[in-house]
């Protein structure tokens, strides 16, 4: 991974320290963070966060700004996967993508 995704990598990590199942793992070339055993967001090259949505949310929050379906090697990814511009991802926009995958995600 790339400087940019290791700084996002940096930043997600102290926003969710206080998370007692908080796992953090390599994979699909980023760094996946995991509660309760399930994909959150992950740190990708380019400060690119991988944010993991329920089908319907994924779908409505492609309209925010920097947001799209995500790709991994050239596959397109369901609507339940989103890619966010590092561009666009200031302290609270980061806060925001994490609470909404942090909704989408909470244990049944």
């Amino acid at each position: 991974m790339d400087a940019e995704g290791t700084e996002l990598a940096d930043r997600v990590r102290a926003l969710l320290t206080s998370e007692p199942s908080l796992e953090e793992k390599r994979m699909f070339g980023s760094r996946a963070f995991m509660i309760n055993g399930r994909i959150l967001v992950g740190a990708r090259s380019g400060g690119t966060l991988l944010v993991r949505l329920t089908e319907e949310h994924g779908a409505a929050m492609q309209t925010r700004p920097g947001a799209r379906i995500a790709t991994m090697g050239g596959r397109t990814m369901g609507p339940s996967w989103l890619d966010v511009d590092g561009a666009v991802l200031d302290d609270d926009e980061l806060m925001f993508w994490i609470d909404a995958a942090r909704e989408d995600n909470a244990p049944v």
